[in-house]
Protein backbone atom coordinates (compact mmCIF):
# COMPACT_ATOMS: atom_id res chain seq x y z
CA UNK A 1 0.00 0.00 0.00
CA UNK A 2 1.47 3.37 -1.12
CA UNK A 3 0.63 6.11 1.39
CA UNK A 4 1.73 8.85 -1.03
CA UNK A 5 -0.99 7.78 -3.48
CA UNK A 6 -3.59 7.73 -0.69
CA UNK A 7 -2.64 11.25 0.40
CA UNK A 8 -2.70 12.47 -3.22
CA UNK A 9 -6.25 11.15 -3.67
CA UNK A 10 -7.29 12.56 -0.28
CA UNK A 11 -5.86 16.00 -1.12
CA UNK A 12 -7.76 16.05 -4.45
CA UNK A 13 -11.02 15.07 -2.74
CA UNK A 14 -10.48 17.77 -0.10
CA UNK A 15 -9.68 20.45 -2.71
CA UNK A 16 -12.86 19.56 -4.62
CA UNK A 17 -14.93 20.18 -1.46
CA UNK A 18 -13.14 23.48 -0.84
CA UNK A 19 -13.73 24.66 -4.41
CA UNK A 20 -17.48 24.07 -4.33
CA UNK A 21 -17.67 25.93 -0.99
CA UNK A 22 -19.12 22.88 0.77
CA UNK A 23 -16.86 23.36 3.81
CA UNK A 24 -17.73 27.06 4.10
CA UNK A 25 -21.48 26.39 3.87
CA UNK A 26 -21.45 23.68 6.55
CA UNK A 27 -19.18 25.71 8.87
CA UNK A 28 -21.54 28.67 8.53
CA UNK A 29 -24.54 26.50 9.41
CA UNK A 30 -22.78 25.13 12.50
CA UNK A 31 -21.68 28.61 13.59
CA UNK A 32 -25.17 30.10 13.36
CA UNK A 33 -26.97 27.19 15.01
CA UNK A 34 -24.36 26.74 17.76
CA UNK A 35 -24.44 30.45 18.65
CA UNK A 36 -28.24 30.53 18.77
CA UNK A 37 -28.46 27.34 20.84
CA UNK A 38 -25.65 28.42 23.16
CA UNK A 39 -27.48 31.64 24.06
CA UNK A 40 -31.03 30.30 24.04
CA UNK A 41 -30.55 26.62 24.96
CA UNK A 42 -31.16 27.27 28.66
CA UNK A 43 -34.41 29.16 28.10
CA UNK A 44 -36.44 26.16 29.35
CA UNK A 45 -34.64 26.49 32.68
CA UNK A 46 -35.30 30.24 32.68
CA UNK A 47 -31.73 31.14 31.71
CA UNK A 48 -30.42 32.93 28.63
CA UNK A 49 -26.77 33.40 27.72
CA UNK A 50 -23.56 31.68 28.80
CA UNK A 51 -24.65 30.64 32.30
CA UNK A 52 -23.15 27.14 32.54
CA UNK A 53 -20.78 24.99 30.50
CA UNK A 54 -22.97 21.96 31.32
CA UNK A 55 -26.13 23.60 29.94
CA UNK A 56 -24.24 24.77 26.86
CA UNK A 57 -22.93 21.30 26.01
CA UNK A 58 -26.30 19.71 26.83
CA UNK A 59 -28.01 22.02 24.36
CA UNK A 60 -25.39 21.47 21.64
CA UNK A 61 -25.54 17.66 21.97
CA UNK A 62 -29.02 17.64 20.44
CA UNK A 63 -27.84 19.86 17.57
CA UNK A 64 -24.91 17.57 16.82
CA UNK A 65 -26.97 14.36 16.93
CA UNK A 66 -29.41 15.71 14.34
CA UNK A 67 -27.07 17.64 12.02
CA UNK A 68 -23.69 15.88 11.89
CA UNK A 69 -24.97 12.38 10.95
CA UNK A 70 -27.12 13.90 8.19
CA UNK A 71 -24.24 16.01 6.82
CA UNK A 72 -21.79 13.09 6.95
CA UNK A 73 -24.21 10.76 5.14
CA UNK A 74 -24.98 13.33 2.44
CA UNK A 75 -21.26 14.02 2.04
CA UNK A 76 -20.18 10.42 1.54
CA UNK A 77 -23.09 8.57 -0.10
CA UNK A 78 -21.80 9.11 -3.68
CA UNK A 79 -18.07 8.72 -2.98
CA UNK A 80 -17.82 5.50 -5.01
CA UNK A 81 -21.19 5.10 -6.73
CA UNK A 82 -20.91 8.65 -8.09
CA UNK A 83 -17.58 7.83 -9.74
CA UNK A 84 -19.14 4.65 -11.14
CA UNK A 85 -22.10 6.50 -12.68
CA UNK A 86 -19.87 9.21 -14.20
CA UNK A 87 -17.71 6.49 -15.74
CA UNK A 88 -14.59 7.77 -14.00
CA UNK A 89 -14.25 4.78 -11.65
CA UNK A 90 -12.86 2.53 -14.39
CA UNK A 91 -10.40 5.29 -15.32
CA UNK A 92 -9.23 5.58 -11.70
CA UNK A 93 -8.87 1.81 -11.36
CA UNK A 94 -6.82 1.75 -14.58
CA UNK A 95 -4.20 3.87 -12.80
CA UNK A 96 -1.46 2.11 -10.79
CA UNK A 97 -3.45 2.26 -7.53
CA UNK A 98 -5.26 -0.44 -5.62
CA UNK A 99 -8.93 -0.40 -4.68
CA UNK A 100 -7.96 -0.06 -1.00
CA UNK A 101 -5.84 3.03 -1.77
CA UNK A 102 -8.72 4.54 -3.72
CA UNK A 103 -11.20 3.85 -0.91
CA UNK A 104 -8.93 5.24 1.82
CA UNK A 105 -8.01 8.29 -0.27
CA UNK A 106 -11.68 9.12 -0.83
CA UNK A 107 -12.53 8.60 2.83
CA UNK A 108 -9.63 10.64 4.23
CA UNK A 109 -10.36 13.56 1.88
CA UNK A 110 -14.02 13.63 2.88
CA UNK A 111 -13.08 13.18 6.55
CA UNK A 112 -10.72 16.18 6.38
CA UNK A 113 -13.48 18.35 4.85
CA UNK A 114 -16.01 17.23 7.49
CA UNK A 115 -13.54 17.74 10.36
CA UNK A 116 -12.55 21.23 9.17
CA UNK A 117 -16.15 22.38 8.75
CA UNK A 118 -17.17 20.96 12.16
CA UNK A 119 -14.30 22.46 14.14
CA UNK A 120 -14.54 25.79 12.31
CA UNK A 121 -18.28 25.97 13.03
CA UNK A 122 -17.82 25.38 16.76
CA UNK A 123 -14.70 27.56 17.15
CA UNK A 124 -16.55 30.83 17.74
CA UNK A 125 -18.47 29.30 20.64
CA UNK A 126 -15.14 27.99 22.02
CA UNK A 127 -13.74 31.53 22.06
CA UNK A 128 -16.83 32.81 23.89
CA UNK A 129 -16.65 29.98 26.43
CA UNK A 130 -12.96 30.65 27.06
CA UNK A 131 -13.70 34.31 27.78
CA UNK A 132 -16.51 33.33 30.17
CA UNK A 133 -15.19 30.18 31.91
CA UNK A 134 -11.43 30.16 31.15
CA UNK A 135 -9.57 26.84 30.61
CA UNK A 136 -11.63 24.55 32.94
CA UNK A 137 -14.79 25.23 30.95
CA UNK A 138 -13.01 25.11 27.61
CA UNK A 139 -11.53 21.68 28.44
CA UNK A 140 -14.98 20.05 28.50
CA UNK A 141 -16.00 21.87 25.32
CA UNK A 142 -12.90 20.67 23.45
CA UNK A 143 -13.80 17.11 24.47
CA UNK A 144 -17.29 17.70 23.11
CA UNK A 145 -15.85 18.99 19.80
CA UNK A 146 -13.56 15.95 19.50
CA UNK A 147 -16.42 13.52 20.12
CA UNK A 148 -18.51 15.42 17.55
CA UNK A 149 -15.78 14.82 14.96
CA UNK A 150 -15.72 11.10 15.87
CA UNK A 151 -19.50 10.91 15.43
CA UNK A 152 -19.19 12.50 11.99
CA UNK A 153 -16.44 10.07 10.96
CA UNK A 154 -18.56 7.10 12.11
CA UNK A 155 -21.50 8.13 9.91
CA UNK A 156 -19.11 8.97 7.07
CA UNK A 157 -17.84 5.37 7.24
CA UNK A 158 -21.43 4.14 7.02
CA UNK A 159 -22.04 6.43 4.03
CA UNK A 160 -18.96 5.14 2.18
CA UNK A 161 -20.12 1.56 2.81
CA UNK A 162 -23.56 2.43 1.37
CA UNK A 163 -21.81 4.02 -1.62
CA UNK A 164 -19.89 0.81 -2.30
CA UNK A 165 -22.94 -1.45 -1.92
CA UNK A 166 -25.40 0.64 -4.00
CA UNK A 167 -25.43 0.40 -7.79
CA UNK A 168 -27.09 3.78 -8.39
CA UNK A 169 -26.75 7.24 -6.80
CA UNK A 170 -30.49 7.47 -6.18
CA UNK A 171 -30.47 4.17 -4.31
CA UNK A 172 -27.40 5.24 -2.31
CA UNK A 173 -29.05 8.54 -1.33
CA UNK A 174 -32.21 6.67 -0.27
CA UNK A 175 -30.16 4.30 1.87
CA UNK A 176 -28.34 7.24 3.46
CA UNK A 177 -31.59 8.99 4.40
CA UNK A 178 -33.08 5.73 5.70
CA UNK A 179 -29.97 5.19 7.81
CA UNK A 180 -30.34 8.69 9.31
CA UNK A 181 -34.00 8.09 10.17
CA UNK A 182 -33.21 4.74 11.78
CA UNK A 183 -30.29 5.82 13.98
CA UNK A 184 -31.48 9.34 14.87
CA UNK A 185 -35.26 8.97 15.10
CA UNK A 186 -36.35 5.32 15.23
CA UNK A 187 -33.72 3.36 17.18
CA UNK A 188 -34.37 4.95 20.58
CA UNK A 189 -38.15 4.65 20.10
CA UNK A 190 -37.79 0.92 19.47
CA UNK A 191 -35.72 0.48 22.63
CA UNK A 192 -38.13 2.59 24.66
CA UNK A 193 -41.10 0.62 23.30
CA UNK A 194 -39.43 -2.68 24.21
CA UNK A 195 -38.61 -1.37 27.68
CA UNK A 196 -42.18 -0.17 28.31
CA UNK A 197 -43.83 -3.28 26.87
CA UNK A 198 -41.82 -5.52 29.21
CA UNK A 199 -42.53 -3.25 32.16
CA UNK A 200 -38.80 -3.07 32.80
CA UNK A 201 -38.90 -6.59 34.25
CA UNK A 202 -36.80 -8.21 31.50
CA UNK A 203 -33.42 -7.43 30.10
CA UNK A 204 -31.80 -5.63 33.02
CA UNK A 205 -28.73 -3.82 31.68
CA UNK A 206 -29.29 -5.27 28.19
CA UNK A 207 -31.19 -2.16 27.08
CA UNK A 208 -28.33 0.06 28.27
CA UNK A 209 -25.78 -2.02 26.35
CA UNK A 210 -28.09 -2.00 23.31
CA UNK A 211 -27.44 1.76 23.10
CA UNK A 212 -23.92 0.89 21.94
CA UNK A 213 -25.48 -0.35 18.67
CA UNK A 214 -26.22 3.26 17.77
CA UNK A 215 -23.27 5.70 17.31
CA UNK A 216 -25.58 8.64 18.09
CA UNK A 217 -26.35 7.13 21.51
CA UNK A 218 -22.65 6.42 22.09
CA UNK A 219 -21.98 10.11 21.44
CA UNK A 220 -24.74 11.10 23.88
CA UNK A 221 -23.40 8.80 26.63
CA UNK A 222 -19.83 9.96 25.99
CA UNK A 223 -20.76 13.58 26.65
CA UNK A 224 -23.36 13.02 29.37
CA UNK A 225 -21.01 10.97 31.54
CA UNK A 226 -18.27 13.57 31.30
CA UNK A 227 -20.43 16.05 33.22
CA UNK A 228 -22.09 15.05 36.51
CA UNK A 229 -24.66 17.86 36.41
CA UNK A 230 -25.75 16.82 32.94
CA UNK A 231 -26.15 13.20 34.04
CA UNK A 232 -28.57 14.32 36.70
CA UNK A 233 -30.36 16.59 34.26
CA UNK A 234 -30.88 13.75 31.77
CA UNK A 235 -31.75 11.24 34.51
CA UNK A 236 -29.40 8.69 33.01
CA UNK A 237 -27.59 7.88 36.24
CA UNK A 238 -30.12 5.18 37.09
CA UNK A 239 -30.33 3.44 33.68
CA UNK A 240 -26.72 3.51 32.49
CA UNK A 241 -24.55 0.91 34.32
CA UNK A 242 -21.27 2.16 35.85
CA UNK A 243 -19.33 -0.06 33.43
CA UNK A 244 -20.32 2.28 30.61
CA UNK A 245 -19.38 5.42 32.54
CA UNK A 246 -15.87 5.38 31.14
CA UNK A 247 -14.94 7.85 28.39
CA UNK A 248 -12.15 5.60 27.07
CA UNK A 249 -14.63 2.75 26.62
CA UNK A 250 -17.15 4.92 24.79
CA UNK A 251 -14.30 6.32 22.68
CA UNK A 252 -13.27 2.77 21.77
CA UNK A 253 -16.83 1.91 20.76
CA UNK A 254 -16.96 5.02 18.56
CA UNK A 255 -13.65 4.03 16.91
CA UNK A 256 -15.19 0.60 16.24
CA UNK A 257 -18.09 2.34 14.49
CA UNK A 258 -15.52 4.11 12.28
CA UNK A 259 -13.36 1.08 11.46
CA UNK A 260 -15.94 -1.71 10.95
CA UNK A 261 -18.03 -0.05 8.17
CA UNK A 262 -14.80 0.90 6.37
CA UNK A 263 -13.55 -2.69 6.65
CA UNK A 264 -16.88 -3.95 5.25
CA UNK A 265 -16.66 -1.39 2.43
CA UNK A 266 -13.15 -2.57 1.60
CA UNK A 267 -14.31 -6.22 1.57
CA UNK A 268 -17.33 -5.41 -0.66
CA UNK A 269 -15.32 -3.12 -2.98
CA UNK A 270 -12.66 -5.80 -3.38
CA UNK A 271 -15.09 -8.54 -4.38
Amino acid sequence: MEFSQIFTLAAKEFRDRIRNRWVLAVALVFTIFSLVITYLGGAQQGQIGLKSIELTITSLVSLVIYLIPLIALLLGFDAIVGERERGSLDLLLALPITRLELLLGKYLGLAAALTLSTTAGFSLVAILLYQQFSWPGLFHYLGFMFSSVLLGLAFLSLAVFMSVVARERTRASGLAIALWFFFVLVFDLLLLGALVSTGGSYGGDIFAYALLLNPADVFRILNVFSLDDVRTLYGLSSIIPPALAKPWMMGSVMLTWIIVPLALARWRFKS
